[in-house]
């Protein structure tokens, strides 16, 4: 069990609902630190005073902000940083409600799983689960988090309810603030038709199973085997090359699949004869997207091979 990032309340109208908030990400993977080549020595970083050259105790580390004239700063006091919070900072007010999936992933900071604070809470907080999930919608709040404040979206989730951090509209940046226009082109007709056609025979539901960290892996195999005192060698695949010049039209005619999916109804799932292998999840997710059923992401294998056969059937 971990501790949370943030404990207070989520107000859903004039209901009080005490929570937690716990981060729902973890990096994973090793470490790589810093080191002076030819010895063991660790590089660390150490609080300098940048005029003198000394280390500064942590306890006399203060923050300041930069004004408006150049190399000119203001030092703030913490007890000056808490008297400007806003008021009722423990508190997140659900100060409306928006369609689920009207908010693009660009707005998104960071997402943390919701847990109600005491056992009383359990109530109210499955209530509010239940109405969000029933009507499709995700609440909206604002709250104060790690020093500083953000808009807040407050969605179910798996059973449970996550709050997301939003970035401000001056802090999103605009396609032209960062990178040289795009050139216009408008696309051939021929060429339009062969990817579309390209992007529904590799259509599929997002499954993260599907992916994996490949360079994590080989970083911590790296790790084991230099701690054995062995070395490797990692040739990456190269992508196979026709040798040739070709079209765009040719290319994306060579990028469909051999056998394209059928159009229509595709075989319903069966219990496998012996020997034979039951289809995969990924598998499973596309017959159940084209037979429109719901929750299928958050179905596991079996779930999802007893959903399709079933609408299948209707």
């Amino acid at each position: 069990m971990v501790n949370p990032v943030w404990v207070g309340t989520l107000m859903f109208g004039q209901v009080p609902i005490g929570v937690r908030l716990y981060s729902a990400r973890e990096r994973r993977g090793p470490v790589l630190h810093q080191f002076e080549r030819g010895t063991a020595d660790r590089i660390r970083y150490v609080r300098v005073n940048e005029r003198t050259g000394e280390e500064v105790p942590a306890e006399d580390v203060v923050r300041g902000a930069r004004t408006a004239v150049e190399d000119e700063y203001v030092i703030l006091e913490p007890e000056e940083l808490e008297e400007i919070l806003p008021h009722g900072s423990r508190t997140m007010h659900l100060d409306g409600f928006v369609s689920e999936g009207s908010v693009a992933p660009l707005w998104y900071a960071s997402t943390y799983y919701v847990a109600p604070r005491d056992p009383a809470d359990a109530e109210p907080y499955q209530l509010l689960y239940a109405a969000l999930d029933r009507t499709r919608r995700v609440g909206t709040a604002t709250a104060v988090l790690r020093d500083r404040e953000w808009p807040v979206l407050v969605e179910p989730d798996r059973g449970v309810l996550t709050a997301s951090t939003l970035w401000w509209p001056d802090e999103v940046r605009t396609p032209d603030d960062v990178m040289p226009p795009v050139p216009r082109t408008e696309p051939g007709k021929e060429e339009l038709g062969l990817a579309c056609e390209l992007v529904k025979a590799l259509s599929t539901d997002w499954d993260p199973d599907d992916y994996s960290d490949s360079y994590g892996r080989r970083l911590a195999e790296l790790v084991r085997t230099k701690a054995r005192g062995g070395t490797i060698t990692h040739r990456p695949d190269r992508p196979e090359s026709s040798g040739e010049a070709t079209g765009l039209g040719e290319a994306l005619r060579r990028s469909l699949p051999a056998a394209p999916r059928r159009r229509g109804r595709a075989p319903s799932p069966r219990t496998p004869v012996r020997g034979e292998s039951r289809p995969t999840k990924r598998e499973l997710l596309r017959r159940a997207s084209e037979l429109h059923v719901r929750g299928r992401s958050r179905m596991s294998r079996d779930e999802l091979e007893e959903a399709v056969t079933r609408a299948d059937g209707d």
